[in-house]
């Protein structure tokens, strides 16, 4: 059963929503609620949830606010109810990259559909994710230090697609916290630090190897060829380019 959050400020429009539909029928369960903007970031600094449901109907202007300020940390499945049809709006909300946006009137098919397109989504989260999930939590299990678990994790998945939200997740950490504290022991925020772990690699495929370079810059999770091309130029003050042949004549 996934967990979903509903951030509406009316008590009764809340509970109309909740009557809406047989959520658990469709794999979810609404497990809390949020009045506001502060009550909502509270919520989420000491829980994680599969689902949020912001209701524009109170106010278009603040349920935005409340789905930017989630999106700065999280890429959790978004619902907009109850907007209206302007077109900006509707831009904003796709930039955001929500779920779905579902303008008055909200309709029961119309939400159980959405809930049906995300928890599709939700259901197809990869066999080997689910069993490294097992095999972080016996490690977890040892009492080993969480940061030494989340430097281990970027270590063996470089050449993946990682967010400090799917470890904190994963290790089932608040996700705020695990970065506060990664910060606090290693003096770099994570996302500095799996910058360091990539372009050290990368220093060391072009030193050592004849890889090409797109070969590498897959090799430390970069996909696009051009944006591996930044980063490291920003890292290392050279293009790799010039990079391994200053790696070749001071061999």
């Amino acid at each position: 059963m996934y967990k979903a959050l509903l951030v509406h400020p009316d008590a009764i429009s809340r509970e109309e929503t909740r009557l809406m539909l047989p959520w658990e029928q469709y794999g979810f369960r609404l497990h809390d609620y949020a009045d506001s903007l502060s009550d909502a970031q509270a919520i989420l600094r000491t829980q994680t949830f599969d689902l949020i449901l912001i209701d524009l109907k109170f106010s278009q202007t603040i349920g935005m606010q409340i789905c930017e300020q989630i999106r700065e940390h999280s890429r959790v499945s978004i619902i907009l109810l109850g907007g209206s049809h302007d077109f900006q709006l509707l831009r904003k909300a796709m930039a955001l990259q929500v779920s779905d946006y579902i303008a008055d009137p909200v309709l029961p098919e119309d939400l159980a559909a959405s809930l049906y397109k995300v928890k599709k989504e939700l259901d197809v989260q990869p066999a080997h994710s689910k069993r490294l999930t097992l095999s972080y939590e016996n490690k977890k299990n040892q009492n080993p230090s969480i940061i030494d678990l989340v430097k281990q994790y970027v270590q063996e998945r470089l050449h993946e697609n990682i967010t400090l939200k799917k470890i904190s997740n994963m290790l089932h950490f608040n996700c705020a916290y695990l970065g506060q504290k990664f910060k606090d022991q290693e003096s770099m925020s994570f996302n500095e630090y799996l910058l360091q772990q990539r372009m050290e690699k990368a220093k060391f495929l072009l030193e050592q190897t004849d890889m090409r370079i797109y070969e590498i810059a897959n090799q430390v999770g970069y996909t696009e060829i051009d944006w591996f091309y930044k980063k490291f130029k920003e890292y290392t003050g050279s293009s790799a380019n010039e990079y391994r042949k200053q790696s070749t004549v001071f061999a």
